[in-house]
């Protein structure tokens, strides 16, 4: 009995012992938030090529039957998944008015999204557009502006108009920089290198990243190779889209994205930094060729370090059809187009471009 009391009594004496020094233990290991962000080494960005949900000049009829809604179903999940997610805005917002860009109203490639499509861009999780581009001047100086007050109003920034050639923002403790060029008139030319470069370089001394887009080169499925050298188009000027990135990277770009061709381009890396000569049509609606080449697209995913070097990328296929919304391509045919362009015009890449989409450094 007595060796029974005193068992009890030597058990309830170590139970007393852990609970006190139970609250200690937790209040050790819960000192710091658990809801506090770690930022990762490793920055991933979503990018895509053009963008236009839907014109409603010079009919509504051009809009999609679901107020375009349905535009990025089949690639929310890839466009949220980054840390920073990007797209060139092919139109302009505005509710209203007349572009005297074509006689023939039939024919007349003049895109105004209605204003409410913002929102499709805001859930689909886009971050930063690129507005420099040929069809960001359909109406004038009216378009351009009341475009750029429909993207301020939801925070997503923007850059490419003479009026706003760059942009600062700033994202899981990270601070970008972002500039588009464009041949365009209002918008930042990418024929002038030593401007280009200017601002490039300026954006360095103030940001972590410095991301830069451009427009250029000469559009359809019959201008798919990077020429290295300048791009005529209907007589204008497109720019040396290979010099001009090059150049960009010498003045402190980290990223380089391509889109104006609406077909996909070559990648390449250079010093460490990754380009997209040209991310094709990822979202048009109504009045595009879609046939062919210019129907496929690729998602990159693209993952670089803190100090802008390269890592790896993902590239998921998108395919589009006439008045259709994008859906992921069985058939991968942009990642084939990658591979296939990539070794033929820069057969001295350091890229490798694998069938499971993965694209990396060559050992």
């Amino acid at each position: 009995m007595t060796k029974w009391i005193l068992s009890l009594c030597f058990l309830i004496l170590v139970l007393v012992g852990y609970y006190q020094m139970k609250p200690n233990y937790l209040a050790k290991v819960y000192s710091k938030p658990i809801t506090q962000k770690i930022a990762s080494d490793t920055i991933t960005i979503a990018a895509v090529g053009d963008i236009m949900m839907g014109s409603a000049f010079p009919s509504i009829g051009n809009l999609p039957t679901d107020d375009a809604k349905g535009s990025f179903t089949a690639t929310e999940e890839y466009l949220k998944s980054a840390d920073i997610t990007f797209g060139n805005l092919e139109g302009v917002f505005l509710n209203q008015g007349n572009s005297d860009k074509c006689k023939n109203s039939k024919a007349c490639y003049a895109f105004r999204m209605p204003e409410r499509y913002i929102h499709n861009l805001v859930e689909a999780g886009f971050d930063v557009m690129s507005v420099a581009n040929n069809h960001s001047g359909d109406f004038n100086t009216v378009g351009r502006k009341r475009t750029a007050e429909i993207l301020d109003s939801v925070g997503i920034s923007f850059a490419g108009f003479k009026t706003h050639p760059t942009a600062i923002f700033k994202k899981n403790g990270i601070t970008y920089g972002f500039c588009a060029f464009a041949p365009n008139e209002g918008t930042v030319s990418i024929n002038d290198l030593e401007n280009a470069k200017m601002i490039v370089s300026d954006l360095k001394t103030k940001v972590d990243i410095v991301v830069v887009s451009f427009h250029g080169g000469a559009e359809g499925s019959k201008y798919q190779h990077v020429t290295r050298k300048s791009e005529f188009f209907y007589g204008e000027n497109r720019g040396n889209v290979y010099q001009f990135a090059h150049a960009v990277i010498d003045a402190g770009a980290d990223l380089v994205l391509g889109q104006g061709p609406h077909v996909t381009r070559a990648l390449e890396l250079y010093k460490k930094k990754f380009i997209a000569y040209s991310l094709g049509n990822f979202c048009t609606y109504g009045m595009f060729n879609l046939d062919g080449a210019n129907g496929t697209s690729p998602l990159m995913q693209i993952k670089i370090s803190k100090q802008g070097d390269f890592l790896s990328a993902n590239v998921i296929s998108i395919l589009q059809r006439k008045n259709e919304h994008q859906i992921i391509d069985p058939q991968v045919t942009a990642l084939h187009y990658l591979q296939e362009l990539t070794i033929s015009d820069f057969p001295e890449s350091s890229l490798q471009i694998l069938n499971t989409g993965i694209v990396t450094p060559k050992q």
